[in-house]
C-alpha cells in the first residue's frame, strides 16, 4: 500500500527522505525553518488541497482540462491592455531566443559569452537610440521594478522622501511601485486634470523635500502627457529628479522624454517583440544620460565595450560593476538578482529588425488607429471619451450616458467572441488597439456597443410603457 504520506509526483517527500534531510542540516522538523514568522501571518491548518492523482495520466488530463479554460488573445477579438499589449512578433526573435547559447544561458562571464553579452549591449545600444539616452541597463524583472529603482535612485541623490506622482498610474503599477519604496519614500498623487499632469498643482506642491516628480506617459488610459518640459523645468527648480515612466514603442514618432528634460526614464519592453501570453513576458529599463551621478545609482548590470589583449579587437563586458550588488552583496545600495535579459535580446532583435523607420510606421499607425477607435466609439449616443488628451494605443470612454455599466459590456460581448476592454470602474471602460487591431475590428465593436445601447433603450422604453402613468402626465 502506497504511504500516505509519500506525494506520487512531488519529489522529497518520503518520511524517511525528510528525515535524512532533517538530520542533516541539524533540525529536528521543518516548522524550524520558518521559527521567524509571526503566528499572525500562519495559516494554522494544512492547506485545502485535493487528492493527489496517482497516476501520471490522470494528472495530465486534469492540468490539461485547466489550461484548456484559458483563451488567448490571438482566438477572439481582443481590446484589452493596461500592462500588457497584443503587438506583432516577428518569427525571426522567437527563433533567435530560442537558440540554445540564448535560452539557456544563466550569467556567464565576458571571457566565456561574448555572444550574450554583445546581443545585450546592442539592444542597450538600439534602446539608448530609440529613447534619446546614453545609458540603458541590462533589464530587471519588470517595468513595476525598473519605476521604483528609478524613484529610489531619485531618493538617494536627493537624499529626500517625497515623491509627487503627476499621472494616472496602473493601479497594479502604483501598488507595486508603492510596495517597493516605502519605507525610503512618500509617493503623493496629484491628481490630473483632462487626463494630463496639472502642471501648477504640481509645481505648488514642489518643496525641498521632494525628491522626484514622477510621470506616466502614456498614462493609465493612455493619455500622451504634453508638457513634460514644464514639469521638468518645474521639478529642476526645486532640485527634484524628473522620473518618466514610459512605453517605448511609440518612439519612432513621439518625442522621447529625455529631450523634453527627463532625469530618468523607465518602464517595460513587453511592446517590443514579447508576446501578450497570459500575463505577458516582461522586462524593465532603466536609462540616464552620461552622467556619472545618475550611472552610479543605478543598481543593475550595464554591458559596455571593452579592448582585448588583441590589438584593434573589442569585447564586451560590465561597466563599473562595483556599484552592484553583485559586487558589494549585502553592502549594496539596492539589491538586483536575477534578471530578465532574454527578453532584452527578444527586444533587441525587434528592434533591428525594425529599424527607425519601422518604428516611425509603427507609431504612426498606433497613433492613427487610436484616434479612429475614439472617435468610432464616442460616435455612439450615449458614449463619451473620459478626456481630450492626445492618446496612444488606450483610451477610456464613459458608457453611463448609454444606461450600460462597463462589466455589461464585457460579460455581453464575450459571449460574442469579443474581449471589449477593461473595467476601471462602474461605467469607465479601457479600450486598447494595437497594429494588430485592423479598422474592420474597431467597426465590429463599434455594431456590437451600438447594439447594447439600442436594446438597453428599448427595455427602457418597455419599462415605461408597464408603469401605470395617468394620461394626463403622458408625453
Amino acid at each position: 500500500m502506497t504511504d500516505p504520506h509519500v506525494h506520487p509526483y512531488i519529489p522529497n517527500t518520503a518520511p524517511e527522505v525528510r528525515a535524512e534531510m532533517l538530520a542533516a542540516v541539524g533540525a529536528a522538523s521543518v516548522d524550524e525553518f520558518y521559527a521567524d514568522v509571526p503566528d499572525g501571518l500562519r495559516l494554522g491548518r494544512a492547506l485545502d488541497l485535493p487528492e493527489p492523482f496517482a497516476a501520471e495520466q490522470d494528472l495530465e488530463r486534469h492540468v490539461s482540462g485547466l489550461l484548456a479554460r484559458n483563451v488567448p488573445t490571438t482566438e477572439r477579438l481582443s481590446f484589452l491592455g493596461q500592462g500588457t499589449y497584443q503587438h506583432a512578433v516577428p518569427a525571426v526573435v522567437d527563433e533567435v531566443i530560442g537558440r540554445s547559447e540564448f535560452l539557456t544561458a544563466y550569467a556567464g562571464e565576458p571571457y566565456e559569452d561574448h555572444g550574450r553579452f554583445q546581443a545585450l549591449f546592442q539592444y542597450q545600444s538600439l534602446m539608448g537610440e530609440l529613447l534619446s539616452m546614453d545609458v540603458v541597463n541590462v533589464p530587471t524583472y519588470d517595468g513595476f521594478q525598473a519605476t521604483g529603482t528609478a524613484l529610489a535612485m531619485a531618493g538617494r541623490m536627493t537624499g529626500r522622501r517625497r515623491v509627487l506622482v503627476a499621472s494616472d498610474v496602473l493601479p497594479a503599477k502604483l501598488s507595486k511601485v508603492r510596495d517597493y519604496v516605502r519605507v525610503h519614500l512618500d509617493l503623493e498623487p496629484v491628481v490630473p486634470v483632462d487626463g494630463t499632469a496639472d502642471v501648477a498643482a504640481v509645481t505648488e506642491r514642489l518643496g525641498d523635500d521632494v525628491a522626484a516628480v514622477w510621470v506616466e506617459t502614456p498614462s493609465r488610459t493612455g493619455a500622451i502627457e504634453h508638457r513634460l518640459q514644464a514639469l521638468a523645468d518645474a521639478a529642476h527648480a526645486a532640485g527634484a529628479v524628473l522620473v518618466v515612466g514610459t512605453d517605448p514603442v511609440g518612439y519612432g514618432v513621439l518625442t522621447p522624454p529625455a529631450e523634453q528634460g527627463a532625469d530618468i526614464v523607465c518602464g517595460d519592453i513587453q511592446s517590443l517583440g514579447l508576446h501578450q501570453w497570459y500575463g505577458g513576458a516582461h522586462a524593465g529599463f532603466i536609462a540616464v544620460h552620461d552622467d556619472p551621478r545618475f550611472v552610479m545609482e543605478m543598481p543593475s548590470r550595464l554591458f559596455g565595450l571593452a579592448t582585448t589583449d588583441v590589438p584593434g579587437e573589442v569585447g564586451f563586458g560590465d561597466v563599473a560593476y562595483d556599484r552592484t550588488s553583485f559586487a558589494h552583496r549585502e553592502e549594496g545600495k539596492e539589491w538586483v538578482g536575477t534578471a530578465a535579459a532574454l527578453w532584452g535580446i527578444a527586444a533587441g532583435v525587434h528592434l533591428a529588425l525594425m529599424g527607425p523607420q519601422g518604428m516611425r510606421d509603427l507609431g504612426e499607425v498606433l497613433l492613427a488607429r487610436t484616434a479612429y477607435a475614439q472617435r468610432a466609439l464616442a460616435a455612439i449616443p450615449g458614449i463619451r471619451l473620459t478626456d481630450g488628451a492626445a492618446h496612444l494605443r488606450e483610451f477610456a470612454i464613459d458608457v453611463a450616458g448609454a444606461g450600460l455599466t462597463a462589466n455589461g459590456i464585457v460579460d455581453a460581448l464575450r459571449a460574442e467572441g469579443i474581449e471589449p476592454g477593461v473595467p476601471a470602474g462602474e461605467h469607465e471602460l479601457v479600450v486598447c488597439v494595437t497594429e494588430m487591431t485592423s479598422q474592420r475590428d474597431i467597426d465590429r465593436l463599434a455594431a456590437a456597443i451600438t447594439g447594447l445601447v439600442a436594446a438597453s433603450a428599448a427595455e427602457s422604453a418597455d419599462t415605461l410603457d408597464t408603469v401605470a402613468i395617468p394620461e394626463e402626465h403622458r408625453a
